[in-house]
């Protein structure tokens, strides 16, 4: 069964270049002198920040970049990958955003797919990205001088024109680029940010994951960006800690956080409440939010949490909780102006309270991936993008979050959700955290495997947690091995690296 939610504040008639919809257009309303980043230990604002991504437009343009040709950004969140973003986008380029914290490798790697005219990265990672008649430009933050002449006009950009790729996380695969118009992101900044998070000139955001994640991306830069509000940006490792500092420090309004901070957050420190007093509302996405860690925020912190699942074939959220009615264990309903299937293996809708593979589409969607015409064909069907998520639908409309469908354990014969079993076996009180996934017994049959982060590991820990699973769930779910780490293993963007708890088991 098919299901829509009408479109809210929708912006109309795009015909506009991304740079002029979220920098620009604030000078002409007159925010100039508000402040749009905080970093680097000070404020820079509305008008400082274009002036200095009129720098960057001017750099790439001197290198002989042109509009169309892609550059891949590889700076650590700052002013300076903010400038470079905006003045790429200025000049017409098509921007992708790495970590400066890669692999040796890895950034040229990514520019040689993405077909890189230049990549901007740390003096450190010049040399790695540059080479003779490669055609690719090495350009680090000191070579970019204030520009007083020179500097090219705004791009005159289509809606549908290519924007920014985003990368995959790649946890069980190479990454791949996915392509987003100008207009996705106006689209999606409308319909979350506004529709959703509510965001508006007074707001301050800080996030836990960096830039180069589309989810950060979108709601701690593009986003608040667009209506007049200022974004906490800062190139440490993000720890609860950390986190608490910068919120504090700026009084921030809105968070955007992940399963794995809200757990670091929550760990027990009673100074973390006090910090976050300024916020008006959290937000989780990334992986799935187990209810017992919603639960455990709502008592220890008391801030608003509003879970939602996102991608990154639709730029970003497209089933979300409402402020005031999110619920732990709930995704809540489709983000206004999307619409939201469930279907079987055979793309037929299954009825409410039934398992199915989400099928979306909406403003955001993606123009598809680059170079990777297989697994395109794959996830974008006539309209609707099929990124593998499996959903159930309550009678009220909510949606609740099942697993990947390359997650799902046929075990006996029967499906298994790992994220309920995992679901179940957080309510142990040693079990920090927790994976389930799938591993072949000497059979080569299929069965659950769980690799656990817990307070005292031991033989008997591992029978109380078989029990605990006989107990709530089918018998066929229990996990037959059990393997105890001292931390999940996690992707750059903080998402579980499902190719490194598979060699764990």
């Amino acid at each position: 069964m098919e299901h829509r939610r009408p479109a809210e504040g929708v912006v109309q008639g795009l015909t506009l270049n991304l740079y002029t919809h979220v920098l620009e257009n604030r000078l002409r309303e007159g925010r100039g002198g508000s402040p749009a980043v905080h970093a680097d230990g000070e404020s820079r604002t509305y008008r400082a920040l274009d002036a200095r991504a009129c720098c960057w437009a001017a750099r790439l343009q001197a290198e002989g970049v042109v509009p169309g040709q892609r550059v891949l950004l590889a700076l650590p969140d700052g002013v300076e990958l903010v400038a470079a973003f905006f003045g790429a986008l200025r000049l017409g380029v098509v921007t992708a955003l790495a970590s400066p914290l890669v692999p040796e490798g890895q950034l040229r790697r990514l520019a040689d797919y993405i077909n890189a005219s230049a990549a901007v990265v740390p003096a450190s990672r010049a040399v790695e990205c540059s080479g003779a008649g490669t055609g690719l430009h090495p350009i680090t933050v000191d070579s970019v001088l204030a520009a007083t002449s020179g500097i090219p006009p705004v791009h005159t950009a289509a809606p549908g024109d290519d924007a920014v790729w985003q990368f995959t996380s790649g946890s069980s695969g190479e990454p791949k680029a996915v392509r987003h118009s100008h207009e996705a992101f106006i689209r999606a900044a409308a319909a979350y940010g506004q529709g959703i998070l509510h965001l508006g000139p007074d707001d301050v955001t800080v996030a836990a994951p960096k830039l180069h994640f589309g989810y950060a991306m979108g709601a701690n830069l593009l986003f608040p960006l667009s209506v007049g509000a200022s974004v906490v940006l800062f190139e440490e490792r993000a720890t609860a800690a950390v986190l608490a500092s910068r919120v504090r420090r700026h009084a921030a309004t809105v968070l955007v956080t992940t399963p794995a901070m809200v757990r670091q957050m929550t760990g027990g420190d009673p100074g973390i409440k006090n910090a976050l007093a300024t916020l008006r509302v959290a937000t989780s996405a990334g992986e799935a939010l187990p209810s017992t860690l919603h639960q455990r925020w709502r008592e220890r912190i008391g801030v608003e949490l509003v879970d939602g699942l996102g991608m990154t074939e639709m730029c970003h959220i497209v089933v979300s909780n409402q402020i005031g009615e999110a619920e732990p264990g709930s995704l809540g309903q489709p983000v206004p102006g999307y619409d939201v299937r469930l279907c079987d293996a055979d793309g037929q809708d299954v009825p409410d309270g039934e398992p199915g593979e989400l099928w979306v589409r909406g403003p955001s969607r993606a123009l598809g991936y680059w170079q990777r015409p297989e697994d395109e064909a794959r996830v974008f069907r006539g309209g609707w993008c099929v990124p593998g998520d499996m959903l159930r639908r309550h009678e009220d409309g909510r949606y609740e979050f099942c697993g990947r469908t390359d997650d799902m354990l046929k075990v006996n014969g029967q499906w298994v959700a790992p994220r309920a079993v995992e679901e179940c076996l957080l309510q142990h009180p040693q079990v920090r955290d927790v994976a389930v996934i799938g591993v072949k017994d000497d059979d080569g049959l299929v069965r659950p495997h769980a690799v656990v982060v817990a307070d005292r590991p031991s033989g008997e820990l591992t029978r109380e947690l078989r029990a605990l699973v006989r107990g709530h769930l089918a018998p066929h779910a229990h996990p037959r091995g059990v393997t105890y780490v001292d931390a999940l293993p996690r992707t750059p963007q903080g998402k579980r690296d499902r190719a490194a708890l598979a060699r764990l088991a």
